[in-house]
């Protein structure tokens, strides 16, 4: 009996540690900023790639007329705020709102509003004609909801730059800057909120609407908690709430990029061209798929080659999932998938759907690494800039960076490196739509 007790004492502590871990911080924050930044960059770029031809593909002049898609998304339920109007105004208003809200998660201002922005015009935009997507459209498509639940905004952001002047300032004995930018969005928001409510304009889901409304009304409960109880027991509340959140979507991302490569790796093996090594060799013959021709001809022309390449896709593909209990191994393969999507975006022509599984394999990047990456990238920046005339170089790492104000480095707070200070104003945009 005294054996069992302890035994039960054992297993309860390990699970009041682990829940522990999973409500007092943000874990991964740099590999989910690495995503946030990684998925805001691919839309951002194919749509400044299609600007020109926005109208052909999505607007206007669109082979798959608008009377179409909205029978089309009548009858499947699909949200898109394309759908409210055919005016062609409404069409440039949404598509360059869509552009914004892509840099403004890029670079990690007000990221909960720009993330939910960016939501709206990723639905919006692909709905409108549907046929237009690949594979690499559908993984942002259901990345833009997953990153309107996480904190992607903890480190790398004007966001958390933002926060770490608070936190300096409230060192010094001064108050926070005061925030006018986010009760303005939450207030020009609410009434959109409102209309579109009342109006069905939300499609035939029930999810959207209803995630709306939280993410609307949390922020105004945040608001009001960094405003007069900042170190109460609601705020207290309201960190584990956005923690257990952020927490369990982070994954629900390494799920959906597991069962990604799980599924192609399986139907790849159904397949016989796969199955005799030579299934490489056909896209590197099209047209469609061949940017460099002469360096597509060079690698088909290879057979041995184009036998490694095709079963070394498959191995890594079905393989994947499985070496996740291994770190060494899965880092290795990690980079190999990496490298293969540059391949992809290179030999085939597929820039954006490579960048969207390099930023959705992200997730499983080792914390050290992107603590290592992010430093040189500082160091980049603040080379860069100490070359400009009249511009003196910049001491120390740049500011609002962890890494740089904490000695520790990713080793401080356990595993991962993910623990951080504790920033006024909820810090990584849960500030009043911030």
């Amino acid at each position: 009996m005294p054996g069992r007790a302890g035994s039960a004492a054992a297993v309860g502590g390990r699970l009041a540690r682990a829940l522990q871990q999973v409500t007092a911080r943000a874990l991964g924050p740099y590999q989910s900023a690495v995503v946030r930044i990684g998925f805001a960059a691919s839309y951002l770029f194919f749509l400044l790639r299609e600007f020109p031809h926005r109208h052909e593909l999505y607007g206007p002049d669109s082979p798959w007329r608008w009377d179409l898609a909205r029978q089309l998304t009548e009858s499947n339920g699909a949200f898109s705020v394309l759908m409210w109007t055919d005016s062609a105004l409404w069409f440039e208003a949404v598509y360059v709102l869509t552009l914004l809200s892509a840099l403004g998660l890029l670079i990690g201002w007000r990221t909960r509003t720009m993330s939910v922005l960016f939501m709206v015009g990723v639905l919006s935009v692909q709905n409108r004609s549907i046929f237009m997507g690949d594979g690499g459209d559908n993984v942002v498509h259901l990345m833009a909801i997953y990153l309107v639940l996480t904190r992607c905004a903890r480190v790398w952001s004007l966001d958390a730059r933002r926060a770490a002047r608070n936190v300096e300032r409230a060192a010094a004995g001064l108050p926070p800057v005061r925030d006018v930018a986010g009760p303005v969005l939450w207030a020009l928001l609410g009434p959109v909120l409102v209309a579109a409510t009342l109006m069905g304009g939300f499609g035939g889901t029930w999810w959207l609407p209803a995630l709306l409304w939280v993410v609307w009304l949390s922020a105004a409960a945040w608001w009001a908690v960094n405003r007069f109880a900042p170190h109460g027991e609601p705020r207290a509340l309201l960190d584990v709430l956005a923690n257990l959140a952020h927490n369990a979507t982070l994954v629900v991302i390494m799920a959906e990029v597991c069962l990604i490569y799980a599924t192609a790796g399986w139907y790849k093996i159904q397949g016989s061209r796969w199955q005799d090594g030579t299934a490489l060799y056909y896209p590197l013959k099209l047209d469609y798929f061949t940017p460099w021709p002469a360096l597509s001809d060079v690698l088909a022309s290879n057979g041995l080659m184009v036998m490694v390449l095709t079963y070394g896709t498959v191995i890594v593909q079905v393989a994947f999932p499985f070496t996740l209990f291994n770190r060494r191994v899965k880092n290795v393969l990690l980079g190999v998938m990496i490298c293969e999507h540059a391949g992809i975006a290179l030999l085939l022509g597929l820039p954006f759907f490579s960048l969207a599984m390099i930023a959705a394999d992200a997730v499983f990047l080792p914390t050290a690494f992107l603590v290592w990456l992010g430093g040189r990238a500082a160091l980049g920046r603040r080379r860069l800039l100490s070359l400009l005339p009249g511009r003196a170089p910049e001491p120390g790492a740049a500011h609002g960076s962890p890494e740089a104000r904490d000695p520790g480095g990713p080793d401080r707070g356990g595993p991962g490196g993910t623990e951080e200070p504790r920033r006024p104003g909820g810090g990584g945009g849960h500030t009043l739509v911030g």
